[in-house]
Parts: C-alpha cells; sequence; structure tokens
C-alpha cells in the first residue's frame, strides 16, 4: 500500500495551493482519509479528514480556508488550501486507515504518504 502527496511548493501569504494524494496497492474504498501537517519541532497536527460515507471535519485553524475532497472512486484524496499564511507551513501528510469511526486522531491512521513541503511567505 502506498499513498503519494503531490501539490505542495511556496505561496505568497493569500495565496492557494491544491495538494493531492494518489493511492495504490489497495483494491477497496479507504473508509477514511485525513490530511495532516506537522513543522519542526511540533507534533503532526490534523488538519481535515473525510469518511466514505460521511462529511469532511476540519480542525478550527483551517475551517473556511481549506476544503478537503476525494474522487469519486474513493482513493484519491485533495485538499484547497486558500487564504495561505506563513502559520500554514509545514510538511504536510496524507493518511488512510478501515476502520469504522473517521475523526480528527492521528493515532487512528495507519498508512501514510511521505509528504510535501508547502511553504507560505509574508
Amino acid at each position: 500500500v502506498q499513498l503519494r502527496e503531490s501539490g505542495g511548493g511556496s505561496a505568497q501569504s493569500g495565496g492557494s495551493l491544491r495538494l493531492s494524494c494518489a493511492t495504490s496497492g489497495y483494491s477497496y474504498r479507504w473508509y477514511c482519509m485525513g490530511w495532516f501537517r506537522q513543522s519542526p519541532g511540533k507534533e503532526r497536527e490534523e488538519i481535515a479528514v473525510i469518511g466514505i460515507n460521511t462529511g469532511p471535519t476540519y480542525v478550527d485553524s483551517v475551517k473556511g480556508r481549506f476544503t478537503i475532497s476525494r474522487d469519486n472512486a474513493g482513493n484519491t484524496l485533495y485538499l484547497q488550501m486558500d487564504s495561505l499564511n506563513p502559520e500554514d507551513t509545514a510538511m504536510y501528510y496524507c493518511a488512510a486507515h478501515v476502520s469504522l469511526l473517521c475523526r480528527l486522531d492521528v493515532g487512528a491512521f495507519t498508512y501514510w504518504g511521505q509528504g510535501t513541503q508547502v511553504t507560505v511567505s509574508s
């Protein structure tokens, strides 16, 4: 099973980026997929999750700015990031699991990508 993020890069404050996460090696739809980020010296934090039958859930700091979505087949994940600010600078990771409960919980996710760097300058 592999998850691979793409779409990271640099943006100006107030700008936008769109991240994608492609998965392979798994024949079924992931029950829950999510986006996370980690800055140097900080713990990995949840950003947003979306379940196979549930709507998205966001951490307060990105509500109204970020949008998580997945394709119809259910195994490609996206994160549209608007109104970026320097505090959004981090390594961004996608993750997935097959448990029934889909929530903002880093510990619940068992499959992870390698990450893609997002840098926002003021």
